[in-house]
Protein backbone atom coordinates (compact mmCIF):
# COMPACT_ATOMS: atom_id res chain seq x y z
CA UNK A 1 0.00 0.00 0.00
CA UNK A 2 2.90 2.52 0.97
CA UNK A 3 4.52 1.56 -2.54
CA UNK A 4 1.94 2.70 -4.56
CA UNK A 5 1.19 5.80 -2.20
CA UNK A 6 4.96 6.63 -2.89
CA UNK A 7 4.00 5.99 -6.68
CA UNK A 8 1.01 8.31 -6.27
CA UNK A 9 2.89 10.74 -4.77
CA UNK A 10 5.57 10.95 -7.18
CA UNK A 11 2.91 11.58 -10.01
CA UNK A 12 1.61 14.02 -8.18
CA UNK A 13 4.63 16.05 -7.92
CA UNK A 14 5.45 15.24 -11.47
CA UNK A 15 2.33 16.59 -12.72
CA UNK A 16 2.36 19.20 -10.07
CA UNK A 17 5.67 20.69 -11.86
CA UNK A 18 4.18 20.54 -15.47
CA UNK A 19 1.64 22.53 -14.33
CA UNK A 20 3.90 25.50 -12.99
CA UNK A 21 5.84 25.13 -15.73
CA UNK A 22 3.01 25.41 -18.23
CA UNK A 23 1.79 28.44 -16.09
CA UNK A 24 5.31 29.86 -16.53
CA UNK A 25 5.48 29.53 -20.03
CA UNK A 26 1.83 30.64 -20.82
CA UNK A 27 2.55 34.07 -18.44
CA UNK A 28 5.38 35.02 -20.32
CA UNK A 29 4.31 34.44 -23.63
CA UNK A 30 0.77 36.29 -23.10
CA UNK A 31 2.98 39.28 -21.32
CA UNK A 32 5.02 39.20 -24.62
CA UNK A 33 2.08 39.07 -26.72
CA UNK A 34 0.80 42.00 -24.43
CA UNK A 35 3.93 43.92 -24.99
CA UNK A 36 3.52 43.80 -28.61
CA UNK A 37 0.33 44.81 -29.03
CA UNK A 38 0.70 48.28 -26.94
CA UNK A 39 3.64 48.94 -28.57
CA UNK A 40 2.04 48.24 -32.04
CA UNK A 41 -1.00 50.81 -31.07
CA UNK A 42 1.54 53.23 -29.88
CA UNK A 43 3.25 53.06 -33.07
CA UNK A 44 -0.05 52.63 -34.83
CA UNK A 45 -1.61 56.04 -32.66
CA UNK A 46 1.62 58.28 -33.38
CA UNK A 47 1.61 57.21 -37.62
CA UNK A 48 -2.56 58.32 -37.60
CA UNK A 49 -1.82 61.35 -35.82
CA UNK A 50 1.11 62.35 -38.07
CA UNK A 51 -1.06 61.34 -41.13
CA UNK A 52 -3.78 63.69 -39.77
CA UNK A 53 -1.58 66.45 -39.02
CA UNK A 54 -0.37 66.20 -43.23
CA UNK A 55 -3.88 66.06 -44.31
CA UNK A 56 -4.94 69.18 -42.67
CA UNK A 57 -1.70 70.81 -43.94
CA UNK A 58 -2.97 69.78 -47.70
CA UNK A 59 -3.34 72.81 -49.89
CA UNK A 60 -4.85 70.50 -53.00
CA UNK A 61 -7.01 67.78 -53.08
CA UNK A 62 -4.99 66.12 -54.67
CA UNK A 63 -2.26 66.16 -52.13
CA UNK A 64 -4.92 65.28 -49.25
CA UNK A 65 -5.79 62.02 -51.61
CA UNK A 66 -2.36 61.37 -51.83
CA UNK A 67 -1.51 61.59 -48.11
CA UNK A 68 -4.43 59.26 -47.37
CA UNK A 69 -3.92 57.25 -49.94
CA UNK A 70 0.36 56.49 -48.43
CA UNK A 71 -1.22 56.44 -45.03
CA UNK A 72 -3.80 53.76 -45.71
CA UNK A 73 -1.43 51.30 -47.69
CA UNK A 74 1.29 51.69 -44.13
CA UNK A 75 -1.10 51.15 -41.87
CA UNK A 76 -2.33 47.63 -44.23
CA UNK A 77 1.11 47.02 -44.59
CA UNK A 78 2.11 47.35 -40.79
CA UNK A 79 -1.17 45.63 -39.61
CA UNK A 80 -0.25 42.10 -42.24
CA UNK A 81 3.24 42.31 -40.47
CA UNK A 82 2.06 42.65 -37.01
CA UNK A 83 -0.50 40.05 -37.08
CA UNK A 84 1.83 37.78 -38.66
CA UNK A 85 4.23 38.67 -35.56
CA UNK A 86 1.29 38.04 -33.39
CA UNK A 87 0.34 34.94 -35.11
CA UNK A 88 3.80 33.25 -34.33
CA UNK A 89 3.88 34.61 -31.14
CA UNK A 90 0.99 32.61 -30.33
CA UNK A 91 2.03 29.76 -32.18
CA UNK A 92 5.07 29.50 -30.30
CA UNK A 93 3.03 29.75 -26.84
CA UNK A 94 0.91 26.75 -28.41
CA UNK A 95 4.15 24.87 -29.21
CA UNK A 96 6.07 25.52 -25.73
CA UNK A 97 2.66 25.04 -23.26
CA UNK A 98 2.26 21.71 -25.30
CA UNK A 99 6.35 20.49 -24.91
CA UNK A 100 5.86 19.67 -21.04
CA UNK A 101 2.12 18.32 -21.54
CA UNK A 102 3.60 15.71 -24.42
CA UNK A 103 6.38 14.76 -22.23
CA UNK A 104 4.12 13.56 -19.90
CA UNK A 105 2.08 11.37 -22.05
CA UNK A 106 5.57 9.41 -23.13
CA UNK A 107 6.14 9.11 -19.72
CA UNK A 108 2.67 7.05 -19.05
CA UNK A 109 3.05 5.03 -22.55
Amino acid sequence: MFQNFDEVQKLTKENTDIAVKNLNTVSKSVQAIAVEVADYSKKSFEQSTAALEKLFGAKTLDTAIEVQSEYFKTAYEGFVAEATKIGELYADLAKETYKPIETAIAKVK
